[in-house]
Formats: C-alpha cells, structure tokens, sequence
C-alpha cells in the first residue's frame, strides 16, 4: 500500500454536525435528486422495469454506504474517496476519485440549478439557475450550519410534496395495475442502464463522508447516518415510483423533464399541481446546496495537496469554511448552467460518481479487520457493481466520462513529468 504524502499545513474545519443534521444533509442531496431528475430517462431506458433497476441501484448503493462509512469513520477528513483512495491505493487513485467527484458533480450542480429554475421560472430558466447558485453560495459562505439549518426545512417540504404525489396519484382516478404491463418493459441492458442512472438518486450519501472533518464524533456519528440517510431514500424511492407508474405508466414518466408534476396534473386532483411545482424546486434546491457543499470540500481537500491550485485550500477564519473553494465551485457552476443538458448531465454525472465509488470499494478491499473491514463480499459487489452500471449508460455518457478521467490522469502525467524535470535540473 503506497503512502501518501501528507497535507499542506492549514486550519482544520469546525466540528458542528450531528447525527441529525448529517442524516438531513444526504437526504437533502438524494432525495431532491432523485425524485425530481432520474425517474424519466429511467423509465425512457427500462420502461417499467426502472422498479428492478431501482432495486438494482439501491444493492450497489448499500454496498458502496458500507464501504464509504468505514473509510469515513477511519479517516475523519474532508474529501471522501480522494482521502481513502490516497490513503489505501496510492496518490493516483485518490486523484481520480476526486477529480472524478469534482467534474462530474460540478455538472451536477449545473443540472439542479437548471431544475430549480425549470419548476420556479419555466420563463427565465438561465437567469433564475444563476441567482440559485449565488444565493446558496452565499449561505455556504457563512457557514455550514446554516446550510444544514436550510436544507432540515428543505427536506421536511420535500416530503410533504412527494406525501401530495402519492396521494393525488393513488386516489386520483388514474392509478391501473395495467400501466405497469409489460413487465419488465425491456430486457438486461435496460434494466442495467436504468440503474445506472437511477444511482445518481443515491449519490447523495457522499455528503456526509465528505464533510467528515466537520462531524463530531466522526468514528461514530458517519456509520450510523449514512446507512440510515440510505434506507430513508429508498423507502420513498419505492412509494413515489410505484404510485406515479400505476398513475401515468412509464411512457407518460419518459415523455416528460417533470414527472411527478405530469402525474398529479393528470389526475382528478390537479388542482394540487401547484404545490409539486413548488416543491420541485425546493427538492433541487436542496440538492443544489448539498452538492455545493460537498464538491467544495472534496475540491479543498485536493487543493490541499497541491491536486488544485493552492489557493483554494483556504479557510475562513470567521465563518470556518473553504470560502475560496466555495468560490470557485459557484464560478465554474455558472458558465455550465448555460450550456448544460439536464438528461445528459445525469448520465455524465453517474458515469463520474460510479468511478468515485469504484475505487472507494476497492480501497475498502484493503481494510483489516482491526480497522473496522466489511465483510469481504460488500466491497467486491460494491465494485463488480459500479463498473458494470458505469459501463451500461447510455454510449455518450460513457464516452464523456471516460474521456474526463483520461485527460484528468493525463494532467496527472504532465504534473509528474514537470515535477521530475524540475528536480532534474536542479540536481548539482
């Protein structure tokens, strides 16, 4: 196991999170997330058989969360994956997860602020997105927890959104067993592909491995809410898709960028549209902040050792948090809100987290048992997983995502060979 060299020297974050407050910060990513954005080209992939692809997401899920959470409970810092791959497989592979995570939830970022501007200001989807990102950048800035304060309200009214979907789907005069035949619509590519993109739903518990260094009692507090930050999601994952299938059937999920939106305004009750309008953009608002948060810290964490510019491993010494990085995540957020496409993002964005994840589980491989090691079989499937979702999305996805790891490891490359080349000529 190689070792990785250690930190540049700078303040540590402040510990302020709770279980609690840790729980909502994954649910605030994952449920927005998910419900609002992957259900439709899911269904476009799988057709009713998104449910299996559901399930599917939901076993590779678990397996990373296990993996995640016993490299969070060892290592306590911010970064996620970038630290445990560092620590376990060597600098290279911390790298690729990180710049992996950066890359691809920086689009992410771009493709909820875009849903949010969707649902809040179908008229002005640009503008809106980018005065999103500002204004959420601005309640990071001043501290997290205020975004952990901001996202609890978040995710209380995201459930009481999803709670009027349900019910207007159910009893809305539409729901028919029939609207789930054929089932599964497709075969195993679709189903595979479906889960693939249905994963990006579940990436959310990266949050809270992410913002490790501000937890308390991290060894403790990270175990316990990932799992259960998970098993909340999924639960109503189920409920929300089975009552808008049985409401709309899986072409009328497909046909659509706002599912859950067409499925109440289908029903008897559309007079509830409104308050899922309304709540969808509060849903990808509170995806927005938690996606903001955790790309920040993974991208200060690798500006910590000179991964990224060095400037943006400050902290501020008020607020406690990487305002420089923060910055910089909202700048380059905002030139991709204006060319981002939503479905491709999600593709993009999968392809990225499942590589993250990936070698996650295979740092979680080299665990011993003394160090808190999962059984062996949860890291293996959580890797044969990833891959093989990675490899099932759609073609550009894949060609995209592949395509930004290369040329993250070619930077990587150039770095060596200039550092090599630097100590050449300086050698006496």
């Amino acid at each position: 196991m190689a070792k990785a060299p250690p930190s540049l020297s700078s303040p540590s974050l402040s510990r302020r999170l709770g279980l609690f407050d840790a729980v909502v910060i994954g649910l605030g990513s994952m449920i927005g997330a998910g419900v609002f954005a992957a259900f439709a080209p899911a269904a476009e992939a799988a057709g009713s058989g998104l449910l299996i692809g559901l399930a599917v997401a939901a076993v590779v899920a678990y397996c990373n969360a296990t993996s995640s959470a016993r490299l969070a409970a060892l290592y306590p810092e911010s970064g996620g994956t970038y630290v445990y791959g560092r620590r376990r497989l060597g600098d290279f592979w911390g790298y690729q997860a990180g710049w992996g995570f950066v890359v691809g939830k920086t689009a992410s970022c771009a493709a909820m602020a875009l849903t949010f501007a969707s649902y809040a200001a179908p008229n002005h989807v640009r503008l809106v997105a980018v005065l999103a990102v500002l204004a959420l950048t601005a309640v990071n800035y001043r501290g997290v927890q205020k975004s952990a304060w901001l996202t609890r309200v978040i995710v209380v009214l995201t459930l009481l959104t999803l709670t009027v979907v349900v019910v207007a789907s159910l009893a809305g005069g539409r729901a028919d067993a029939a609207n789930l035949s054929p089932f599964p619509g497709t075969g195993v590519g679709g189903v595979l592909q479906a889960a693939g993109l249905l994963f990006f739903a579940f990436a959310g518990y990266a949050r809270i491995a992410t913002l490790g260094e501000e937890v308390r009692e991290p060894a403790r507090t990270i175990p316990r809410a990932i799992p259960l930050a998970l098993g909340i999601t999924l639960a109503v994952y189920a409920v929300v898709a089975v009552s808008v299938l049985l409401a709309t059937g899986p072409e009328g999920l497909a046909a659509t960028s706002a599912p859950l939106h067409a499925a109440v305004d289908a029903s008897s009750l559309s007079g509830w549209s409104p308050v899922v309008r309304v709540g969808g953009a509060i849903a990808a608002l509170g995806s927005l902040i938690a996606l903001i948060l955790g790309v920040s810290r993974t991208t200060l964490a690798m500006a910590r050792d000179r991964h990224l510019p060095g400037v943006l491993a400050a902290v501020h010494p008020r607020f406690g948090v990487p305002h420089r990085a923060e910055l910089a995540v909202a700048a380059v957020v905002i030139v991709l809100v204006a060319t981002i496409d939503l479905r491709g993002a999600i593709g993009f964005s999968s392809f990225g987290v499942l590589a993250y994840y990936a070698i996650a589980n295979a740092s979680a491989l080299t665990l011993t048992r003394e160090e808190g090691r999962p059984p062996r079989w949860v890291p293996a499937v959580g890797l044969i997983g990833c891959l093989t979702l990675a490899f099932s999305l759609p073609l550009i996805s894949i060609l995209t995502g592949a395509g930004v790891l290369l040329f993250g490891a070619a930077i990587w490359a150039g770095r060596g060979a200039a550092q090599r080349t630097k100590r050449t000529t300086t050698d006496p």
